[in-house]
């Protein structure tokens, strides 16, 4: 049988898991990248005569940038390891995805371009031209909406087909020169204008007009700051009631707990330790720390379905430089 190993890459939210989760289903498993604390998850699956080991790259929107997790994505791409660098793209934005599809293609021509989000990009009238796009970029490209798995097979098909070609080059010789980096942004925007089509109404009309709001120098951290202290007040002061309900709760079924261990004539020796150290300290944990957790994460998870959490990482990315870190390591703070 054969083997073939596959890097996925691509950019923050393109669909990238969930490429990876239609391709591998449930033969994936999690470690860290050797000396790094950034996840490395991996995954197999095999279609027709060739077992396929998916290696699932940190997001990068570039492979010249310098933080923990985009580095060792570079780093893996220019390593050779893969015979295959299977790159996935937002078929709504295309022309942003395309920068690092063209820098890929600077260190191996052993790729395969899937375009996602096929679904989204037709709700907002975007008609991509898969074929001619394969024709100008010389590689395989494939349309695929995964939430649905609408393209898997013709994506398994390509890998299968693809034969890998010896690179000549040595492993890294990315031209990172600021010219080079212009002609692919330049060149992104000639792709962009030969392949995609949409309608007069402009797409991102609404989301371009809000990050001119949320996003500018004027109100960009105002709003940054007035929208997380909400969720923090609401979480701290939502967070009361349910708490005060579960220790009435907890207490009153301590009383009906400790009677019931008197009716029986339970040892002190195991009761106290039970209700006294046990039971207090679960029930404290319980109701301190659920109704904050259960109250946060939704309001956490709106924010970034509503795609604001990307735009905060973009507030705080100039700051954060400056301390050598990147903007998205402001959500976790």
């Amino acid at each position: 049988m054969d083997f073939k190993t596959i890097a996925l890459a691509g950019n923050p939210n393109v669909g990238k898991s969930t490429v990876f989760n239609s391709l591998t289903g449930l033969n994936q498993h999690t470690g860290n990248w050797p000396g790094k604390t950034v996840t490395n998850a991996q995954g197999n699956f095999t279609y027709k005569d060739t077992k396929f080991l998916l290696v699932d790259l940190p997001g990068t929107y570039s492979l010249t940038t310098t933080s923990i997790d985009e580095t060792v994505a570079r780093d893996y791409i220019c390593s050779g390891e893969a015979d295959i660098t299977l790159v996935v793209a937002d078929g709504t934005c295309l022309e942003r995805n395309l920068n690092l599809v063209l820098q890929v293609l600077s260190i191996t021509t052993n790729v395969i371009l899937c375009v996602n989000l096929l679904d989204e990009a037709r709700k907002k009238k975007i008609s991509i031209d898969l074929e001619k796009l394969s024709q100008l970029l010389e590689i395989p490209v494939v349309g695929m909406a995964a939430r649905s798995r609408e393209g898997l097979d013709a994506l398994q098909e390509a890998l299968w087909k693809f034969e890998p070609s010896p690179q000549d080059q040595e492993p890294c010789q990315l031209c990172l020169e600021t010219d080079a980096y212009q002609d692919n942004i330049k060149y992104a925007r000639y792709l962009y204008e030969q392949c995609v089509t949409e309608k007069k109404e402009e797409p991102h009309s609404f989301d371009r007009r809000l990050d001119k709001i949320v996003t500018s120098r004027k109100f960009g951290f105002p709003i940054m700051l007035l929208l997380l202290g909400l969720v923090f007040w609401i979480t701290i002061v939502g967070a009361n009631y349910p708490s005060q309900w579960l220790t009435m709760f907890f207490s009153w079924l301590d009383g009906i707990l400790r009677g019931f261990f008197d009716t029986v004539h339970l040892p002190d020796i195991i009761g106290v330790p039970l209700m006294d150290g046990i039971y207090k300290t679960l029930t404290w944990v319980i109701s301190v720390m659920l109704p904050p957790m259960a109250i946060f994460f939704p309001l956490f998870t709106l924010l970034e379905d509503f795609g604001y959490l990307p735009r905060v990482a973009f507030n705080m990315d100039h700051a954060f430089k400056k301390c050598c870190a990147h903007g998205k390591q402001a959500l976790t703070m």
